[in-house]
């Protein structure tokens, strides 16, 4: 199979100086703005943990939702071609991020919690397929740590 490359490009910018710049520690906001041509514009800062605002997204926040997205995707792609018709899907993925004495941290783990509703197919197929949807996803194959489903079935 012949290799693609997708090139992808936003913009963040930093919307925290509140007159002195990074004169302090705490004399700076963590706010930004993440955008991207013709897409709504997210509201960014940090965790509250580490003086952020907790009414914008958080780094560790969008990586949730980016495995937890890129899972979906390739997940309703495997049950479209397979026979089992989804008609809802809900995630609530949580995630485990480790610190250290210096500040550093790492991602431990994240565990995705996919609800599938299906109206048509095999339960246990439907099941299944989140084996594959993990294998393909992008997000998945590009991050160091483990990433678990503990996936239900629904059928209606």
């Amino acid at each position: 199979m012949a290799e693609h490359e997708h090139h992808y490009k936003v913009q963040i910018t930093w919307t925290g100086n509140t007159g002195t710049g990074t004169s302090g520690y705490r004399e700076y906001e963590r706010s930004h703005v993440i955008s991207a041509d013709g897409k709504p514009d997210i509201a960014g800062s940090s965790d509250p943990a580490f003086r952020g605002d907790a009414s914008r997204w958080n780094p560790e926040e969008l990586l949730l939702a980016s495995v937890s997205a890129c899972h979906k995707l390739w997940y309703l792609h495997f049950c479209a071609v397979s026979g089992v018709v989804v008609t809802d899907y809900v995630d609530q993925p949580e995630g485990t991020m480790m610190l250290v004495k210096d500040g550093a941290g790492r991602f431990t783990e994240v565990v995705l919690k996919p609800v599938v509703t299906i109206s048509k197919g095999d339960p246990q197929t439907a099941l299944e397929l989140h084996e594959d949807a993990h294998e393909k996803c992008f997000i998945a194959n590009s991050v160091n740590f483990p990433i678990r489903v503990e996936a239900s079935v629904k059928t209606i």
